[in-house]
């Protein structure tokens, strides 16, 4: 396995993120840093990006991407968890027919047991140890939300959505519901089918989702050295990262600048 790159890794249920990051770390030896890319629950399963040496500098990168989902929901019950962890309370109210499925930009609350930090804790934490809290609201964006299946009081559905979005909360804003199975099956370019524990892409692999921009040697050279660079006014128009290269591969990943008139380098890759 590769030191430095990107395991693509299905996570089985029962086993929190950290895990899954420490058995690679044993598995490459425990002094090689690692970390992951977007949580998963314990009772989710999936696509766990983990991430090794020089490549857990690119967590924010990769953490951005879209995520895509398969999530089963019960209807007739919710959790206080929003999903089979929690306390399970039998309402009975299951729907019928064709529900109304969220799509588009619209703001959402994060669950009270989900893992975003407030005051440097992790909201699920504070909310076990009886905290009263609110967490903000953010923006969140669901590309696609399909049912798939219907039997009984279970649904099972598609979701397409982007970074940040809690698909708990989704199912439990469909009415009297939790969220009893997830998986998930992308993140951005990247695929559970092709999880492969025992193998690391290397960064320019892992990359290539990326719009690339080919230097010269000069540009190329004032780029390794943090120095903003010219770049075609498509490229900057976009307004998204963008990885340097020259002729011996990656140098850095760089973000147009407030004038949209230089490409800057923000994360350095060489060396």
């Amino acid at each position: 396995m590769s030191f430095a790159g990107v395991v693509l890794y299905d996570k089985p249920p029962g086993v929190t993120s950290h895990d899954v990051v420490a058995r690679v770390r044993r598995s490459i030896g425990a002094g090689m840093k690692t970390g992951h890319a977007g949580t998963l629950d314990p009772f989710a399963t999936g696509l766990l990006l983990v991430l090794i040496g020089r490549a857990t500098r690119l967590q924010r990168f990769l953490m951005a991407l879209p995520k895509t989902y398969a999530a089963t929901a019960r209807f007739g019950a919710v959790s206080s968890t929003g999903d089979p962890e929690g306390e399970i309370a039998i309402t009975g109210s299951v729907p019928t027919g064709e529900l109304a499925l969220p799509a588009g930009r619209m703001r959402q609350r994060p669950h009270r047991y989900s893992a975003v930090k407030l005051g440097g804790r992790r909201a699920y934490s504070l909310a076990r140890a009886g905290v009263s809290f609110e967490l903000e609201e953010r923006e969140i964006e669901v590309y696609r939300f399909e049912e798939l299946e219907h039997t009984g009081d279970r649904r099972r559905y598609l979701i397409e959505c982007s970074s940040g979005t809690y698909v708990r909360s989704l199912i439990a804003d469909l009415g009297d519901a939790y969220c009893e199975r997830l998986r998930r099956t992308r993140i951005g370019p990247f695929d559970v089918a092709h999880a492969d524990p025992e193998r690391a892409l290397a960064l320019e692999e892992a990359l290539t989702f990326m719009p690339e921009v080919r230097l010269d040697s000069e540009p190329a050279r004032r780029a390794g050295h943090g120095t903003p660079v010219p770049a075609p006014e498509a490229v900057l128009a976009a307004n998204v990262p963008v990885r340097l290269t020259d002729a011996h591969g990656l140098i850095a990943i760089a973000e147009p600048d407030p004038s949209r008139e230089w490409l800057k380098p923000v994360l350095g890759l060489r060396g």
